[in-house]
């Protein structure tokens, strides 16, 4: 199912339109994709959702990070977790510190409830990333991993996971068996179609459900 084709633009002042210009045709984009999302979601069981793309420079993290101010602006709770461990953006966007995160819980270093930063959006929660580690997939695909999601998935309305890309990390697919559904990001001009097409393999083989794709309009 395809969600959504979606213009995107280099400027970083542009990073969090859904916020900074609520009623702007890409902020009304947004609207619409968390709507599609909703009607693939509808009980708070399959509110996990893993937003990842073949490569990189697609326009991932900028797509998650609006999405997730698009559904907290309509008073849902969000929780938006960074589980980019090799190359974190989202504490930047935010403006968060990123001393504690992700990593360190998985690895037992901090609890849950000090890691998980509240933004200056009303509703919307970040988990950054954490200290950089050696062995990404391995904290992705463990137990600490699973366990960590079965928490936060009742005490939000919506878990946003922003990946690395499917092609080049393992650990991604590892997480994507844990999700309710995964979101493929690309780029129009960008993306050829075997690149998409070994993407959808291998969620397919890691049994993951591909919930749709986001066409990003460079």
């Amino acid at each position: 199912m395809r969600l959504m084709k979606m213009p995107t633009t280099n400027s970083k002042k542009t990073h969090l339109l859904t916020y900074s210009e609520p009623d702007s045709i890409i902020s009304d984009q947004f609207r619409t994709i968390r709507t599609n999302i909703r009607f693939l979601t509808n009980d708070k069981e399959n509110n996990i959702i893993l937003v990842t793309s073949p490569e990189d420079g697609e326009g991932k993290s900028t797509m998650i990070t609006n999405l997730a101010v698009s559904i907290a602006t309509q008073k849902e709770k969000v929780l938006l977790i960074d589980a980019n461990l090799r190359g974190s953006i989202i504490h930047r966007t935010f403006y968060v510190p990123n001393d504690i995160g992700l990593a360190n819980v998985l690895k037992g270093y901090a609890p849950l409830e000090t890691a998980v930063t509240k933004t200056d959006i009303e509703q919307l929660d970040v988990l950054t990333s954490g200290t950089e580690v050696a062995n990404p997939t391995e904290l992705l695909g463990s137990a600490n991993m699973t366990n960590l999601l079965k928490e936060v998935a009742p005490a939000y309305d919506m878990v946003l996971i922003d990946s690395p890309t499917i092609l080049k990390s393992t650990e991604t697919r590892e997480l994507a068996n844990q999700c309710s559904g995964v979101i493929l990001v690309v780029t129009c001009g960008k993306t050829g179609m075997a690149k998409l097409m070994e993407a959808k393999r291998i969620l397919k083989l890691a049994h993951a459900k591909l919930m749709g794709v986001i066409f990003n309009d460079r």
